[in-house]
């Protein structure tokens, strides 16, 4: 199974270069980051159109938003880190079957710490220990876990 992440920051303006490369690199499962827009704007029926059938979307207007788009079924899809109060939509989790048995895939837009001493860098070291008790909880329950995204 051939897993792709890209932050393409902003998929309203990157489509295209998307399904240029998705043609020349056709990649069971795509990992996007910073949608930046809503889940009623992601363009389900392209992505459907050139052979991802299954999608989990997790958007946000202006910033943020991840997606993992399948040519295989999606199931048990998670959005955010369960136990973590974040307003962000910075990661989406789903189950895919796959000819090895189930394989759990999270797929996450870092937070970007900045300076410390900050309140950016508290957030985000605050959002890393929510992200480790989160995976650690998705190893427990899926011994077959891959995560991506783009790290900052």
């Amino acid at each position: 199974m051939k897993i792709t992440t890209w932050n393409v920051n902003s998929l309203g303006a990157r489509l295209q270069h998307v399904l240029d490369w998705v043609a020349i690199n056709p990649v069971d499962v795509l990992c996007l980051q910073e949608l930046k827009l809503p889940d009623d704007k992601f363009p389900l029926d392209v992505l459907r159109g050139i052979g991802y059938e299954h999608c989990a979307v997790f958007g946000q207007k202006t910033y943020n938003g991840v997606a993992i788009m399948s040519r295989t079924p999606v199931r048990d899809i998670a959005k955010n880190i369960s136990g973590y109060e974040d307003p962000n939509s910075r990661v989406i989790a789903a189950t895919l079957d796959t000819r090895e048995g189930p394989l759990r895939l999270v797929n996450g837009y870092f937070v970007n710490g900045q300076s410390p001493g900050t309140e950016k860098f508290e957030y985000k070291m605050s959002w890393l220990r929510g992200l480790r008790d989160y995976l650690r909880n998705e190893i427990e329950q899926h011994p077959r876990l891959v995560v991506v995204g783009d790290f900052n």
